[in-house]
């Protein structure tokens, strides 16, 4: 069900109203909805963002669940007088509540999309161009029904499951805002990571850090190396290996042989193998002495071993890899660009190149290694990658896709002035003197 684009129907931007809009109360690793009017306070950017929206043409409606009154915590009367606030308050054409409780099993509650088909009909609403915001699961899980694009506030809860796969996640409203008018103004197709059909993979070796980004639905895997281990301070590689293995184990995670002959990287990549489903084993292309390791990649590939292949630079490695290579078995084979690029030569005909020497081995997809910068990403996206590896700080700033620059140019002058006056800095002037 849903309207369907053209004619005279608007856009619109739907909003979840406790931790959207409203401050809630967090207590016990999640929030909850105020229960007097006396702790109903709205976010301070709540009405400039909306402002903005309202500015380039969206209808903004609310859409709350409010159990609450259905399980008679607070009075009906109580909610409409903060619904008729919040409609003084801020540049809202409508609020849709549903009052049931879970149990009721009503059509109106998210995650159902019952009151964003409500009104759509009601303000002619083209559900196709439109967004749903939310700081739950089940409010992307009903934009995503109703057929809008979702943007997830992750206010960081911990005993919430997030979203599977919101458009966008974001910190704050602000960010959401900016990246919905980002699109709204034409922004590039390359300047919106729900667009991107590459896989990313978080590279790194701290436990926390890969559990802090398994919980981002964009995370499609992991891997590591010896040397993020030696800097994140890990003294027992299958201690650690296992820890990781237990934590994430729906997604493959990469771990490296270390040894330095051929039969020692078997044996050891053998015992990784062991460690779990999801395991891809790192093989270095080759020893440190320059030998090509391709007996001991086709030996294992050929008993069905995912292998990743890493440490790879040249189109003519990857051509000896995907010989040996068994046709059958998965394979990565990282090819590091950024490296490639810190020679002064550009990545990606070199990647592209790569692409092609692996096209007889359907089963091997080709890995973007070492990026330096967030832009990596849409370039490996664009050569046709499949996958790109890069640590939580490049993917930390995932949320400043599609920001507005104008807006970014503002916050940046901001952030002189406010360090300048905390370290007390002063120049005399003539004015001063």
């Amino acid at each position: 069900m849903g309207t369907e684009g053209g004619g005279d129907l608007r856009k619109a931007v739907f909003l979840d109203r406790d931790g959207v809009l409203v401050i809630p109360s967090f207590r016990d690793g999640r929030s909850f909805a105020p229960l007097g009017l006396d702790e109903y306070r709205f976010y301070p950017e709540a009405a400039g963002c909306l402002k903005r929206l309202k500015q380039v043409g969206f209808a903004l409606v609310v859409v709350t669940n409010q159990p609450d009154v259905g399980s008679g915590k607070i009075a009906r009367e109580v909610v409409a007088e903060m619904h008729r606030r919040l409609a003084e308050t801020l540049p809202v054409d409508a609020v849709q509540a549903c009052f049931h409780t879970a149990q009721e099993h009503c059509a109106c509650r998210k995650p159902q999309p019952g009151m964003l088909f409500t009104a759509a009909r009601e303000l002619g609403i083209d559900l196709a161009t439109s967004f749903m915001v939310g700081d739950r699961r089940s409010d992307i899980e009903a934009g995503a029904a109703a057929g809008c694009r979702t943007i997830f506030i992750d206010l960081g809860y911990t005993t919430e499951m997030p979203p599977d796969r919101p458009n966008h996640v974001v910190k704050s409203l602000a960010e959401a805002t900016n990246w919905i008018l980002s699109g709204s103004r034409g922004a590039s197709p390359m300047t919106r990571t729900d667009d991107l059909k590459i896989k990313l993979f978080a590279d790194g070796a701290d436990l926390q850090g890969m559990l802090a980004m398994r919980a981002n639905p964009l995370i499609r895997g992991f891997t590591t190396n010896p040397t993020l281990m030696r800097k994140a301070g890990v003294t027992d590689y299958e201690t650690f290996a296992r820890q990781v293995l237990a934590a994430i184990p729906d997604r493959p995670v990469s771990f490296e042989v270390f040894a330095d002959d051929f039969e020692g990287m078997e044996q050891q990549g053998r015992v990784i193998a062991g460690w779990g489903r999801n395991v891809y084993v790192k093989i270095p292309v080759v020893t440190t002495g320059g030998q090509f390791t391709g007996p001991v990649i086709r030996r294992m590939s050929r008993d069905g071993i995912p292998l990743n292949v890493t440490a790879v630079m040249t189109v003519a490695q990857v051509a000896e890899v995907a010989h040996a290579l068994d046709p059958d078995s998965a394979a990565i084979v990282s090819v590091f660009a950024g490296r490639i690029a810190d020679t002064g030569v550009d990545p990606m005909p070199h990647m592209r190149a790569c692409l092609d020497a692996l096209a007889k081995r359907p089963k091997a997809e080709l890995l973007w290694a070492s990026p330096r910068e967030l832009l990596n990403i849409f370039q490996a996206d664009e050569v046709g990658c499949h996958i790109i590896t890069a640590t939580n700080d490049v993917l930390a700033k995932l949320q400043l896709v599609g920001k507005d620059l104008t807006e970014y140019s503002r916050e940046t002058v901001q952030m002189f002035f406010r360090d300048a006056n905390a370290c007390g800095f002063a120049i005399r002037t003539k004015a001063a003197a």
